[in-house]
């Protein structure tokens, strides 16, 4: 998480908003608000830290908005904290099925809504470090501790250079790395390591890889990467 967390307080009544926002940007976050979850997933959802969401609001539901959140992988990992007027035991239960980390009712003391941020942050960043050893992408994973790499939970035989240039580009999806920078970050210390000795690495790779093979893409003229 960043150094300031970033919250997102969605609720249609502005006078809480801005409430909330005064009192919890005195806590040291940066908040912003949203009076729908129409307005909340307007604003890219995916860079707030932790949600504090209404129930009862005008349009979609804030149940319907944490649904949405929890199915999309770009936004499953999200802490939510419900803060509604609906206090019934099914409503709780609702909630907190749908992945929400806590549940407050409304009236609440706002020192009350401080504690439960602190603590839900807390317990989010502790998953996030638990997590942090691991690079995956679906059901490719690799153990940076055990320097392993497993495909739907079955370890692949890799060399030590093969798993580094895995890890390069898994760490950096999307980027294209060229020969050059490929060969400073996995054979630094070598004196003479040929441009072919990278493809020789890749074509193994490939080919171990499975169906996560094709991942690996060559650009022509520029180098290789690791596609989602």
């Amino acid at each position: 998480m960043n150094e300031k967390p970033t919250i997102l307080v969605v609720d249609d009544e502005e006078s809480l908003c801005e409430i909330l926002q005064f009192n919890l940007t005195t806590e040291g976050y940066a908040v912003e608000v949203a009076h729908s979850a129409e307005e909340a997933l307007r604003k890219g959802v995916a860079r707030y830290d932790l949600i504090l969401l209404d129930v009862m609001m005008e349009g979609m539901s804030g149940f319907r908005l944490a649904r949405l959140l929890k199915e999309d992988e770009r936004t499953a990992r999200i802490p939510i904290i419900f803060c509604t007027a609906r206090d019934t035991e099914d409503d709780t239960v609702t909630g907190l099925n749908l992945g929400a980390d806590d549940y407050i009712s409304k009236p609440f003391s706002i020192r009350e809504v401080c504690a439960r941020v602190r603590s839900v942050l807390r317990r989010a960043r502790n998953e996030q470090d638990q997590t942090a050893d691991k690079i995956c992408y679906e059901t490719l994973c690799i153990d940076l501790n055990r320097r392993q790499c497993l495909i739907d939970g079955t370890q692949l035989t890799l060399t030590k250079k093969e798993l580094e240039i895995l890890v390069l580009l898994l760490r950096n999806p999307g980027r294209i790395f060229s020969r050059e920078e490929i060969l400073d970050r996995v054979w630094p210390d070598e004196v003479v390591v040929l441009d072919r000795t990278i493809d020789v690495n890749i074509t193994r790779l490939r080919r171990k890889l499975g169906r996560y093979g094709s991942k690996i893409v060559t650009r022509l003229g520029y180098g290789y990467g690791f596609e989602v």
